[in-house]
């Protein structure tokens, strides 16, 4: 399933094919230790086509469009605060490996996430993570203006961030529901 989009068909007015596109190298995707790993070894031209793309968005636009992703596909707000370190430094080591630079933002799995899981995101360098709509409740333009939020009112435009504990920020992306389940399965 990851191959059409590393090879996605431009077509023009005939139906004939006049470019193959990489579809990776013009959009934000996860890649995962275990399909990485899987991929390299059983669909060699999408991996290294998955490789390219983000280093031709890198070169592009400064920024990589590979996320990193959890190591193994935990949920980690039920992880200890050792499990959930060890899972986000075997991710990054992993992702570094592979993309030959450190990862800039993180999926987590099911977009579980809580406070302690942001903290440990943002120890390890992580600037940013992906969550979807309705996991936010309220926001603000500061720290003194909150407005109340649903999947339906969040602007999903934005980014958004959200201060830790420990003094630190990381942002915050909202995915666009629909669009999201159309490129992942339509």
């Amino acid at each position: 399933s990851y191959a059409p989009l590393a090879r996605a068909r431009r077509q023009d007015g005939q139906g004939r094919i006049v470019e193959l596109v990489n579809c990776y190298s013009l959009m934000s995707f996860n890649a995962g230790p275990t399909l990485m790993s899987w991929m390299a070894r059983s669909a060699p031209d999408t991996y290294a086509r998955i490789l390219e793309a983000d280093r031709d968005s890198l070169a592009r636009l400064g920024h990589g469009n590979a996320l990193a992703q959890i190591y193994h596909h935990i949920i980690m707000p039920l992880a200890s605060p050792r499990d959930k370190q060890l899972e986000v430094r075997w991710a990054v080591d992993d992702f570094t490996a592979r993309f030959k630079r450190a990862p800039e933002g993180m999926w987590l799995s099911e977009t579980a996430v809580d406070t302690p899981t942001l903290e440990t995101l943002a120890d390890a360098g992580i600037l940013f993570t992906i969550l979807a709509p309705s996991q936010a409740t309220a926001v603000s333009d500061d720290a003194k203006n909150w407005r109340d939020v649903d999947a339906g009112s969040l602007d999903i435009r934005e980014p958004y961030a959200v201060r830790l504990p420990s003094g630190r920020a990381i942002a915050v992306f909202f995915y666009h529901g629909p669009l999201s389940q159309a490129v992942a399965f339509d």
